[in-house]
This record gives structure tokens, C-alpha cells and sequence, in this order.
């Protein structure tokens, strides 16, 4: 009996954990937000550590162990980019990208934290016409 209660429970459990997975798959809130999104690598320099960023240009240069860097129109800024943040995308310094993530302030720098690299120009399928 109490073996039986065991795996009861068990299976409780599981079909649970199971169900909080399935139904935690992302999603959320994309819209306006109190707290500005930083949007250019000159802004990152004076940025508060964790604000927001979304920038737009290239990734020049590796500086090894995950970091790089990266340049736009205002300047440049030194990004970390972990492995399993770059989504299949592959780039050259010539491939214009979306990156965003946050600001990390150290006592003598601030570099960007990506969470996720996109690709900026990427083409657009158009739709067959159908009569």
C-alpha cells in the first residue's frame, strides 16, 4: 500500500511539473516601458548598469573569450556575447545586426550583455499573389 501511495504521488508530481513546463513557453509584453531603451553605442558609455539595449550595426571584431566588438553610427562599444545567445545567425564584420540586451557597468567600463543577435536586413518573402 505504501508503495502504491509512492508512486501516486510521484506521478502526481511529475504530471505537475510537466503541465508548469508546457505551459511556461515564453511570450510576454513587447510595448512601451518606463525606463528608455538605449539605442546607440555612444549612449551605452553613460548608461546605468542593466538598462536596456537594442543596438543596430556591426560586429567588427573578436576580442576572444565571447566578447567583441561592436560599432555604429555614434561610435563603438565592447559586447559579450555568449555561445548559445547567437541563435543560429552567423555574421561578418560587413553583416549589419540588431543586438539587445543590457548594460553591464563595472567600476572602469561598461560593455553590453547580449541576450540575442539578429539579423537587421534580413529579406523578406513576399507572398505568391493568389487570383
Amino acid at each position: 500500500m505504501k508503495k502504491l501511495l509512492l508512486l501516486s504521488a510521484i506521478a502526481v508530481a511529475s504530471t505537475s511539473a510537466m503541465a508548469a513546463t508546457k505551459d511556461n513557453q515564453g511570450g510576454g509584453f513587447t510595448g512601451p516601458s518606463a525606463d528608455p531603451v538605449i539605442t546607440t553605442a555612444k549612449a551605452v558609455k553613460d548608461a546605468s548598469d542593466d538598462a536596456a539595449v537594442q543596438l543596430t550595426g556591426y560586429i567588427t571584431q573578436s576580442l576572444g573569450d565571447e566578447n567583441y566588438m561592436f560599432k555604429d553610427t555614434t561610435g563603438q562599444v565592447q559586447v559579450d556575447i555568449d555561445d548559445d545567445k547567437w541563435g543560429g545567425v552567423n555574421v561578418t564584420p560587413e553583416t549589419k545586426v540588431i543586438l539587445k540586451g543590457e548594460v553591464d557597468k563595472d567600476w572602469t567600463s561598461r560593455t553590453v550583455d547580449v541576450k540575442r543577435v539578429m539579423l537587421a536586413d534580413k529579406p523578406v518573402k513576399k507572398a505568391a499573389a493568389v487570383y
